[in-house]
Formats: structure tokens, C-alpha cells, sequence
């Protein structure tokens, strides 16, 4: 019979107290992995529609030739590790060629190192992923040391609702601005949010990026038995200042 509850992992870092557990759900009638910083709920395998879609919604606008290979592929760099469910999805596309995953915390790498979490085994192992302890926020402002063709952002709850204070600049139109420059002329930078489109956040890309879209991303909620919703934003090229 399957365990109730298990703590996989529980370890402290500079944020706070990050652990990772397993629990068997009755609703959805299988285990479920979750994600806590101190008593903050982060991120649960139970839900992973809009993780998944972040990848595949940046990705379908990327416009490839059909010689793209190991060496024309795609360059994508993933801003938050989590479960693994961006990454693994960026990684499912043939086209990727190169995916360098920022994750700030080290137990979470270590996670993925160790292969606790099922659903996204490889990660660690698969030779266009390089894991990378860092903090994505400082490195987006710092100067490029590689561009890519697409930013895939999984790391605060929305602009609005962020894990530290020290990320909400980056949410600014000079924060994008920043992070733009890590991408190719017409790469693609995506966010994902736990809310609703922000009208604020949206008027936000339009002054950095020339094309925008919100993308409302819908999914069976097996504890209220409804519906529950996540955003993908999705922006591209540059725009005219």
C-alpha cells in the first residue's frame, strides 16, 4: 500500500526552509510531489498543464528551417528548475539543441541530480541540459555572456507576488529590457503566473517587446472537482522606442 505521506527531502537555505515531499491523493488517486519554502506552498505535480505549456507555447513561435541539428538548434534557457516540468518539455522539442536550467537553490538541483521526482527523470543526464546553481535575476542584469531564443521564466508567483524582494525590478520595463538582451534579435521571453492576465504586467511587455499574448492555460482541478486557470505570457522581438 502506498505511504500516505513522505518527506523526501527537507533542507535549509537562504530564503528559507525548502522541502520536498510525497503524498499519496485520494482525489486524483495518485501520488502527488509538492514543493514548500518555509510555510509557503510552491509547486505540486498535480498540477504541471501551464508548466508544460510555458516550453511549448514559446517554442511553437520559434520559427526553425528544416536543417535545424546539434549544431543550428535552438538555444533555451529556463529561469527556475522546480519539478522539471519547463525543462522537460522544452526538451521533448527536437529542436533544442542546447537548455541551460538557473536554479538558485541547491537542493533543488540536487533533487533532480538524485532522480526523486519520476515524471521528469533525465534531466540531470541528458546531454543538451546543463543544471546550473545561480541566481537568475542578477544574471539577467548583468552583462550577456550567451543569447538565446527563448527565456522561459518559472520562478514567483506573478509580477506582483514574488518570492523575494529583490526580484520585483526585474518585472519593470528596465528589468525586461535587461533580460532582452540575453536573447537573439527575434528570440522569445515567457513567463508563467499563478494569476489571471494583468492588464499593469501586459502594458509592461508592450513597451519592451513587439509582439505580446496572454495565454490563459486551463486544467482539471481533481481537489475542488472544477476548473482552475494559469497564464503563459509570451512576448517577442523588440519593440520601437
Amino acid at each position: 500500500m502506498a505511504l500516505r505521506f513522505e518527506e523526501l527531502d527537507f533542507q535549509p537555505t537562504p530564503m528559507g526552509e525548502i522541502s520536498l515531499r510525497r503524498r499519496y491523493d485520494p482525489a486524483a488517486r495518485q501520488d502527488v510531489y509538492e514543493v514548500r519554502l518555509g510555510d509557503e506552498y510552491l509547486m505540486s505535480s498535480l498540477f504541471t498543464a501551464a508548466e508544460r505549456a510555458l516550453a511549448t507555447l514559446a517554442l511553437d513561435v520559434l520559427d526553425t528551417g528544416p536543417d535545424t541539428g546539434p549544431d543550428t538548434g535552438l538555444r533555451v534557457l529556463v529561469g527556475g528548475l522546480g519539478l522539471g516540468y519547463t525543462a522537460h518539455a522544452a526538451l521533448a522539442d527536437p529542436r533544442v539543441a542546447a537548455l541551460d536550467v538557473v536554479e538558485y537553490s541547491a537542493p533543488v538541483l540536487d533533487w533532480h541530480r538524485r532522480e526523486l521526482l519520476p515524471d521528469t527523470a533525465g534531466l540531470a543526464t541528458d546531454p543538451r541540459c546543463r543544471l546550473v546553481q545561480d541566481d537568475f535575476f542578477r544574471r539577467m542584469g548583468a552583462a550577456p555572456q550567451d543569447r538565446y531564443d527563448a527565456i522561459l521564466l518559472d520562478i514567483d508567483h506573478t509580477p506582483d507576488h514574488v518570492l523575494h524582494p529583490s526580484h520585483a525590478a526585474f518585472y519593470t520595463a528596465d528589468g525586461l529590457r535587461a533580460a532582452a538582451e540575453h536573447l537573439t534579435p527575434d528570440g522569445v521571453f515567457a513567463l508563467w503566473s499563478d494569476d489571471p492576465p494583468e492588464p499593469v504586467f501586459e502594458a509592461t511587455l508592450d513597451e519592451v517587446f513587439a509582439e505580446c499574448a496572454s495565454h490563459p492555460v486551463r486544467f482539471p482541478n481533481p481537489i475542488t472537482g472544477g476548473e482552475s486557470a494559469n497564464t503563459v505570457y509570451v512576448a517577442r522581438g523588440r519593440a520601437a522606442r
